[in-house]
């Protein structure tokens, strides 16, 4: 079966692109659907050719992929898929984006450059996308830049009850990796039995990407328990000195907590290597086995997006699950 029809006739169609297939496999497992089946291929110059073996007339179709590397290659092949699907007659398009391409590109730092996240939401538009689902975005402003609904999740609650069932019987402080996502910070601290605050400050060189300097602790870390919680592990840099800046600050131990797990190299050795007691991050993106090591613990976000779609389709309430623990 590769759709669930309701008396209405109403019909959900979930389609995935090749980034990531193992994840759209859990989300259709957890609907208890198939995937549509796809053809898809490079022509000799790369260029990208797909098409559906089935009819997506008048349906309501997701369309999952997560933007991971070669990130260009696969965003291309997500906005194909769409087009395809507006051209075939579906009734609704919601593109799934588990990991939002450009989003770290939300404003001008300088004169001259692109707010590259704000195109990327154009071009959805532009292909035929009328709803989009992402999950912890870089920044809630990229929200405002998609002409049409945008369902934001947020990964907190499977990671906070991990992190809460594991460590809540130690004495913990919930840490950000800067002063700028401190509000994320207050939101882990009330899933942790409102465990204290403390950020990193830290200084960024605006002229060398992925670069940062941890500079101080600021809060009570000492003998704790330290959650280091980020949206995002790209190449490891800053997590891993605002590790380092924890333990020579006293902390007991520090438990990384994040959602996009990037893992450009050299993330992973130096994830390995660090002082970390366990990296938990979640499936959004594809962990290849090379980038696995043994402090990483990976939690699946397939019942969030299953739950989203299944609201989404019966017109229910996206914002109830916000609270709630996922499971399918």
């Amino acid at each position: 079966m590769t759709s669930i029809k309701r008396t209405t006739e109403k019909s959900l169609l979930l389609l995935s692109g090749r980034a990531h297939p193992s994840l759209a496999e859990e989300v259709a497992s957890c609907l208890g659907i198939g995937l549509l089946p796809l053809t898809a291929y490079e022509f000799a110059n790369s260029e990208i050719y797909v098409r559906f073996e089935e009819s997506v007339r008048g349906s309501d179709a997701f369309v999952i992929q997560s933007h991971t590397a070669p990130i260009n290659e696969w965003i291309m092949e997500h906005l194909i898929m769409v087009d395809a699907l507006k051209r075939a007659s579906a009734k609704r398009i919601t593109g799934v984006v588990p990991f939002y391409g450009y989003a770290r590109q939300d404003k001008k730092h300088r004169g001259r450059e692109p707010i590259s996240a704000r195109l990327m939401a154009d071009l959805f538009k532009a292909a035929g996308a009328d709803r989009l689902i992402c999950i912890d975005l870089h920044t809630d402003q990229i929200q405002g830049f998609f002409d049409g609904p945008v369902d934001h999740l947020h990964a907190l609650p499977i990671l906070s009850n991990y992190v809460h069932e594991k460590y809540g019987h130690e004495d913990l402080a919930v840490v950000s990796p800067d002063a700028g996502r401190i509000k994320v910070a207050e939101h882990w601290s009330k899933r942790l039995d409102g465990a204290p605050l403390a950020f990193i400050h830290k200084t960024r060189d605006i002229n060398r990407p992925n670069r940062s300097i941890a500079r101080r602790v600021v809060g009570e870390v000492k003998d704790r328990t330290c959650i280091l919680v980020d949206d995002m592990i790209d190449s490891g840099g800053t997590i891993v000195q605002a590790t380092e800046a924890l333990m020579n600050a006293g902390a007991g131990s520090v438990v990384i907590a994040a959602t996009h797990p990037i893992f450009s190299d050299p993330a992973v050795e130096r994830l390995r290597a660090s002082a970390a007691r366990e990296v938990v991050v979640t499936n959004t993106l594809p962990i290849p086995a090379d980038r696995r090591f043994e402090k990483l613990t990976v939690l699946s976000i397939a019942p969030l997006i299953s739950q989203a779609i299944h609201e989404v389709f019966e017109d229910g309430s996206v914002t109830s699950l916000f609270d709630e623990a996922m499971s399918c």
